[in-house]
């Protein structure tokens, strides 16, 4: 009695494993990720840490911080130069939180 329990745990569990979906980056981020290799903008660490460092952008302008000022920050703890900072700031506008595109600079 107790194997046939194990067993259609065993045999649900499959089942739960198999219709799970394998996480992968969608094509808003393929596309983020693309303008940045494009500029060739890299990020050190990983893929998944550029596209975090995209949507944080979000998060600070959302806490009322200027592009500007994200942009700087950005500049100082990533050590890109100040276009390559420019330019991962107004693609994570683009790709992440259009409601704030009126606030990249002109040029961007």
């Amino acid at each position: 009695m107790v194997t046939r329990l194990l067993l259609a745990i065993g045999i649900a569990s499959i089942g739960l494993f198999a219709a799970a979906p394998i996480a992968q980056a969608d094509s808003t981020d393929q596309k983020f990720l693309a303008a940045l290799q494009e500029q060739g903008i890299t990020d050190q660490a990983s893929a998944s840490h550029a596209i975090e460092a995209g949507h944080f952008v979000c998060v600070r302008l959302d806490n009322g911080q200027s592009a500007s000022e994200v942009a700087q920050d950005v500049m100082q703890s990533s050590n890109l130069p100040e276009f390559h900072t420019g330019f991962f700031v107004a693609e994570a506008i683009y790709a992440y939180c259009p409601r704030h595109r009126d606030e990249i600079p002109p040029g961007r």
